[in-house]
């Protein structure tokens, strides 16, 4: 078993010391002063150290409601009302009597 090796990077002190049932793999720690702040498997580089010291901010999860799923209807449920239609010429009004409409617009326009 080899003995824990102590480096330096930047302002942190990195304890390597071997993972237990491991033949060659090292468990990084890393300490800024006597403050154990976490550990890595791999060799941790500074930015690496920092983001351990000052971990990103994260925003708070959004709940999910299992009841706002939708699916199937329940069994005494009331139907939604069906959507109110005019008639199938669409949705456009009569035109007032006073009102003229061209319909010979080629003739109109050149």
């Amino acid at each position: 078993m080899t003995p824990a090796k102590r480096f330096k990077v930047g302002k942190y002190d990195i304890v390597a010391e071997p993972i237990p049932y491991s033949r060659h793999m090292l468990r990084y720690v890393v300490y800024v002063g006597k403050t154990r702040i976490g550990a890595t498997v791999s060799v941790p580089s500074e930015s690496d150290c920092l983001f351990l010291e000052k971990p990103p901010i994260v925003p708070p999860l959004k709940i999910f409601y299992v009841t706002s799923k939708p699916g199937r209807p329940k069994k005494n449920a009331v139907k939604p009302a069906a959507p109110v239609e005019k008639e199938s010429g669409g949705f456009r009004d009569e035109l007032p009597s006073d009102v003229s409409v061209d319909v010979d617009r080629k003739s109109s326009n050149g």
